[in-house]
């Protein structure tokens, strides 16, 4: 499209509308799509000439906000002399000095890469690691895993099989997915002293299947998509044992929580442990363009590579993009040169100071706020789109999901913009809760 057309908004829209799939949507779309012509740090401009405050920073990716300058510069340098090239026979520079990056940064023991496209899909290819070493000790019958309640690990077909079994897509696709097990998922609760009787549910499925089970899936001290479910790191750190003591596999989905979103780089820190297989995604890039990783041990990797067929089965056209290579270096770089956490302790902060008090609202279920994702959870599950629509109207993008009112703003978010963005959730949630009692 040339830009010194004004493009009609209207026409765009409207086929929009009636072409093309939004995300968990019908089509034609019963709810038309926002345009969006503009976006710079932790503002988006709409089609119609509004700017918001991104509540959502594109689904936990943009860490930095949009544009920011020092990767969009990496990504003009990197376009001008290699935008792409397949990695199946080749290497290049970005690929290898990010590999570097996210081998110092990990978990201790996590020394193997391999890049991938979306979160997904390093799930997927996490998934077959594991699947594919015990296959190479020897023990193929190793070959179902174990997830928890409340899980979301993905969108594809091996993933959505460790959702949650009940929400989601599962329930949907329940006669062709494969069958794994399941326990309930962690007490919620960052701070809590349990009586850790989710880790004796989850002992018990170990101590009775163990000889089946390959991994154990978990996403680490935040379950996002199926619920935005916080959970004490003591969990974690008694599931690692639990692993080890079972001879099960232990995949760590960092994909939402990796770089910083919680107060620590990875989540896993929040324990002090470090799983067998660790994906990332969403944050790899800063929400420039899309990237994704899943990380091994050498152990594992070894033994895949010393079996049959002595390579690890999988490979995307678009593996180890160097564009993408290099904007993840940049966004790396910025966030480790930038007072991140400072960032994410004045968020955490603020979130707790002006969204905590919501808990007094009828309405309200609960409200829970970590590093920098503020959680108000409502009593009803048919509030978002009427909360979504408030929001704009008060200069905030949000995305509800059921009954969740979340937000996980830029880390670099100014402070004007916090104001608006916790001003705006509140005024919506409000006005929409007393609409609807009044109905």
């Amino acid at each position: 499209m040339n830009n010194s057309i004004t493009p009609n908004w209207d026409e765009l829209l409207d086929y929009d509308q009636e072409h093309i799939w939004h995300p968990y949507a019908k089509l034609p779309s019963t709810t038309p799509a926002i345009g969006v012509v503009k976006t710079q740090g932790s503002i988006i401009t709409l089609s119609d000439g509004r700017e918001v405050v991104d509540g959502m920073s594109s689904w936990w990716a943009a860490l930095h906000g949009y544009n920011h300058p020092k990767i969009q510069q990496a990504m003009h340098d990197q376009i001008d002399t290699m935008p792409h090239i397949m990695f199946g026979g080749f290497t290049h520079e970005p690929a290898i000095e990010l590999a570097k990056r996210l081998v110092k940064l990990s978990p201790e023991g996590l020394e193997k890469v391999f890049f991938v496209d979306s979160g997904s899909v390093a799930m997927e290819v996490a998934i077959k690691m594991a699947m594919q070493y015990w296959i190479s000790l020897s023990r193929p019958g190793k070959n179902r895993l174990l997830s928890v309640n409340n899980a979301y690990h993905g969108d594809t077909f091996a993933t959505m099989a460790i959702c949650d079994p009940i929400n989601g897509m599962h329930s949907l696709f329940s006669e062709v997915l494969p069958k794994h097990f399941f326990a309930p998922a962690p007490e919620m609760g960052f701070d809590i002293e349990s009586n850790n009787d989710d880790i004796r549910d989850l002992r018990a499925v170990l101590e009775n299947h163990h000889n089946e089970i390959a991994a154990v899936t978990i996403e680490p001290i935040v379950q996002g998509a199926g619920g935005m479910r916080f959970y004490r790191p003591d969990y974690l750190k008694q599931l690692r044992e639990l692993c080890d003591e079972f001879d099960v596999l232990l995949i760590a989905d960092e994909i939402a929580t990796g770089f910083g979103r919680t107060g620590k780089l990875f989540a896993c820190e929040w324990a002090g442990i470090s799983p067998d297989i660790l994906t990332l995604g969403k944050t790899l890039t800063g929400g420039h363009i899309t990237l994704a990783a899943t990380l091994a041990t050498s152990k594992i990797s070894a033994t895949i590579s010393s079996g049959e067929p002595g390579i690890l089965a999988h490979g995307p056209t678009y593996m180890a993009n160097p564009l993408a290579c290099r904007a993840a270096i940049a966004n790396i770089d910025v966030l480790l040169t930038a007072p991140w956490q400072d960032n994410i302790k004045r968020i955490e902060t603020h979130f707790n100071e002006m969204l905590i008090p919501l808990k007094a609202i009828d309405g309200v279920k609960d409200v829970r706020v970590l590093g920098a994702i503020g959680v108000v959870e409502l009593e009803k599950d048919h509030l978002g789109a009427d909360i979504q629509g408030e929001a704009l109207e008060s200069g905030v993008w949000l995305r509800p999901f059921g009954k969740l009112i979340y937000t996980m703003p830029a880390y670099n978010i100014p402070q004007n913009q916090l104001n608006d963005l916790t001003t705006g959730l509140i005024k919506s949630v409000i006005n929409v809760i007393q609409k609807s009692s009044q109905l």
